[in-house]
């Protein structure tokens, strides 16, 4: 699945969001079913933790197989938010207003 390798060419945060930019592999690519997996549950905006813990893989291998897939252009990474970000007056009224409409 890592063909050996132990850790990513770049360093990925766990909280990091990953995004898929398509829904499948590209064909000879020499991805494994894993990769596959982690574009289909990144369809929408997903941690890399939260991937992790949804395919019931190791951080670490996880990473690696992002890795993979950035490096072929299947899947964008977006830095957690900032704390300010978070903070943000706008940002916590749309939160809490998300919340309500549930």
């Amino acid at each position: 699945m890592t063909r050996g390798r132990t850790r990513p060419a770049q360093e990925l945060d766990v909280v990091a969001l990953i995004l898929s930019v398509q829904d499948t592999v590209p064909i000879g690519s020499g991805f494994e079913p894993e990769h596959a997996q982690i574009l289909e549950a990144a369809l929408r905006p997903i941690s890399i933790a939260e991937l992790a813990a949804h395919l019931d893989l190791p951080l670490g291998v996880v990473r690696i197989l992002i890795d993979d897939l950035v490096g072929a252009g299947c899947v964008v990474v977006r830095p957690a938010p900032t704390t300010a970000e978070l903070q943000s007056r706008r940002l916590l009224e749309a939160v809490i207003d998300g919340l309500r409409a549930i």
